[in-house]
């Protein structure tokens, strides 16, 4: 993209008219909501339940099928997988719904092959295939395990190629 067209681009974003409060929250430049998740298998169903209905109150409602899914499988890894507190975050930054779980073990996730007969062993993969960005971030407690998901709307695609986001390194 030329110097010229990126900045025609920045101008007519400056410009635009201003987003009123009963705008959907898809406009949002950040948002940020945190839940405990219990020790319990019952608590993977709550969490999809929560995500569900928050990104429906943001007015990210496209987002959800593939959040739910995506939330199910690091939570449940997180379950089952480690020991101590387990914390769902759910970030909206710019163009990016961002979904953590965060729990006590600083080991980041073991990606393996499944054999075609396993019941399990493929959640990296989903979310490999599923996310547009993910990875571990060491925290001072722990890890969180991570996902992006672009957020459809008008106008997002010319915003993220002028801005394209860094992949940080797993």
């Amino acid at each position: 993209m030329s110097w010229l067209a990126r900045h025609l681009t920045l101008w007519s974003r400056t410009l635009g008219p201003l987003r009123p409060l009963s705008a959907p929250a898809l406009c949002a430049r950040y948002r940020h909501e945190s839940w405990n998740v219990a020790r319990e298998l019952a608590s993977v169903g709550r969490a999809r339940r929560v995500v569900t209905a928050r990104l429906g109150d943001w007015g990210m409602t496209d987002l959800a099928d593939t959040a739910e899914l995506l939330v199910s499988e690091l939570v449940t890894n997180a379950l089952r997988h480690t020991r101590g507190p387990v914390r769902l975050n759910l970030r909206v930054r710019g163009f990016h719904l961002r979904c953590e779980v965060e729990d006590a073990d600083s080991a980041g996730p073991a990606r393996r092959i499944a054999d075609a007969e396993a019941e399990g062993g493929r959640g990296i993969e989903l979310v490999d295939m599923l996310a547009e960005h993910w990875g571990s971030t060491d925290t001072g407690t722990g890890k969180a395990m991570w996902f992006e998901l672009p957020i459809p709307g008008p106008g997002h695609t010319d915003a993220l190629a002028a801005h394209p986001p860094a992949r940080p390194a797993l």
